[in-house]
């Protein structure tokens, strides 16, 4: 509707009708004072009442750590009281579902958190590993059962170990691991779709570290520490790691460039640089599953 604006009084027409109809017009000379008194004031508590809200929703920091702090002082009291356990060839086990279910709380349903074993297209495979995050939408896993779930190497995005206390006996054993991991074979195939086919992405860097309770040095995470994890190999080299007694850090920026957190938050900032880090990474490639069909038909041959 178009609308006729005059001093005191508003008059309508519709477009449905060839002739105007006729005008209505309301004289606000009339309307009592105290109406007008009545809406402003209305308006006015409105007003009031948004503002009000708005503020209610200004950022807290301190919620923010205070909640973040919980959940680290209730994953090392669980972590604490949970029954040691030992795996073949391990040493020193912690219960690492306590790591496993904090990673998938934080981590979104794209990654798939696990215990795991990495296997190649070649039949090679990895030690077993505590902490897996590796992709399920476009890469099945191998030989579930009960005990054991191998994930195809193409798949993998991260592994950690799980260990009682950082140090330097425990960041060799975790580079170990993860040079089992990273030694695999990772095969590329072209990505095809509607409007033709994207090119092999070539495989990505996969994120290792270590979690555990405390760290073994005195000084925490200081020069003895980062003299015992630059004598790692590169191959076996941990990118990150996080105890729950309030200690963290990462290299993502490079070998030697070291970002440590906050303790009383070091739980939610490994968890929220751990998901920048994986997002860095993208998607995993394409697996050649031809490769994988090869390799059993040449044993078959023999």
């Amino acid at each position: 509707m178009r609308f006729h604006a005059a001093a005191h009084h508003y008059s309508w027409h519709s477009p449905c009708f060839p002739k105007p109809m006729r005008k209505r017009s309301i004289n606000f000379n009339v309307v009592p004072k105290t109406g007008i008194v009545n809406v402003l004031k209305s308006r006015r508590r409105y007003a009031v009442e948004f503002q009000n809200m708005d503020s209610d929703l200004n950022p807290c920091p301190e919620f923010l750590r205070q909640a973040f702090a919980s959940e680290q002082q209730c994953l090392i009291a669980n972590l604490r009281s949970s029954t040691r356990i030992t795996h073949a060839g391990d040493r020193g086990e912690v219960n690492e579902q306590h790591f496993i279910d904090f990673l998938r709380k934080y981590l979104p349903n794209r990654y798939t958190v696990d215990k795991a074993i990495v296997i190649d297209s070649r039949g090679n495979v990895s030690d077993s590993i505590d902490v897996v995050v590796f992709d399920r939408q476009y890469t099945p896993t191998l030989l579930d059962n009960d005990k054991h779930r191998y994930v195809p190497a193409e798949a993998v995005y991260a592994v950690f170990e799980c260990k009682p206390k950082i140090d330097k006996g425990y960041l060799e054993y975790a580079a170990a691991k993860a040079i089992s991991v990273r030694r695999l074979k990772r095969t590329s195939v072209d990505i095809h779709h509607a409007g033709g086919k994207h090119p092999a992405k070539r495989p990505g860097h996969i994120v290792t570290g270590i979690l555990a309770i405390d760290v073994g040095w005195k000084e925490g995470l200081g020069a003895s520490f980062r003299e015992a994890h630059q004598k790692l190999p590169q191959a076996g080299f941990l990118d990150c790691g996080f105890a729950a007694s309030g200690a963290v850090f990462d290299v993502f920026a490079g070998r030697r460039k070291y970002t440590f957190g906050p303790p009383d938050n070091a739980l939610a900032y490994f968890a929220f640089r751990l998901l920048w880090k994986l997002q860095s990474l993208a998607t995993v490639p394409a697996v050649d599953w031809m490769a994988y069909a090869d390799q059993l038909s040449h044993k078959s041959k023999r």
